[in-house]
């Protein structure tokens, strides 16, 4: 019975220490800028730089658009966001883990406009892509949408 706890004790510290890491590979780059067209800037953990293909959004990253400009961002599940001018998005969390069962997109949307084509994240568990707008939550169930959050007057 000894044994058991001592094994039992060893496997869940050995799932603790692993958390950390895994959370760790998932901040560093969870998607990357595809296209850019006019002004707009990835800001992560409070360094703002101009976008550019290739630049890299992480979790907290907070991507915005200037009034002319769009962006199309490629996450590593395939999940395609493009947004239109005059967008504040920002990635709330993220996880892809697919052998782990571990799957989430969570985004905060509070300006602007967004088109949304699911990737793998969407097609294994639906539930657990949302996208927040200042009036509500989108919960994705299909492969594609269309959101506009106008600025508040």
């Amino acid at each position: 019975m000894r044994l058991l706890q001592n094994i039992s004790h060893a496997l869940c510290a050995a799932a603790l220490a692993a958390l950390p890491v895994a959370a760790a590979a998932q901040s560093a780059g969870v998607g990357f800028v595809k296209t850019v067209t006019g002004d707009a800037w990835v800001t992560t953990t409070g360094q703002r730089v101009k976008a550019a293909p290739g630049t890299e959004v992480a979790i907290g990253s907070q991507i915005k658009t200037a009034p002319g400009a769009s962006l199309g961002i490629t996450f590593k599940d395939n999940t395609v966001m493009s947004f239109g001018p005059d967008t504040e998005m920002t990635v709330d969390a993220y996880l892809y883990a697919p052998a782990q069962g571990q799957l989430q997109l969570s985004t905060s949307l509070a300006k602007g406009s967004l088109n949304y084509v699911s990737g793998v994240i969407a097609k294994l568990k639906p539930d657990a892509v949302t996208v927040k707008t200042p009036s509500g939550i989108i919960g994705v169930r299909g492969t594609q949408f269309l959101a506009k959050v106008e600025a508040p007057q």
